[in-house]
């Protein structure tokens, strides 16, 4: 593995190490639901998946029947 050949400064880390920047996501709001959202990403409102203004995908909503629920007497 190649070594340095002379030891580089804290100094020299530093200066390189200016340029490494966090970055913010651009955000968008959704012309359809009004969401905010990050941009080139789907994004969920009431169990629907949306992607540039158009329903992708729909969650099943499972519904529990009324003689299944459970008994919560104690």
């Amino acid at each position: 593995m190649p070594n340095p050949k002379r030891r580089h400064s804290q100094q020299r880390g530093a200066k390189r190490r200016t340029h490494y920047k966090a970055t913010v996501d651009t955000l968008s709001i959704d012309k359809t639901t009004g969401e905010t959202h990050m941009r080139h990403r789907a994004h969920w409102v009431e169990n629907k998946l949306f992607y540039k203004g158009r329903v992708v995908l729909e969650k099943a909503v499972k519904e529990v029947p009324q003689d299944e629920t459970p008994d919560t007497e104690a």
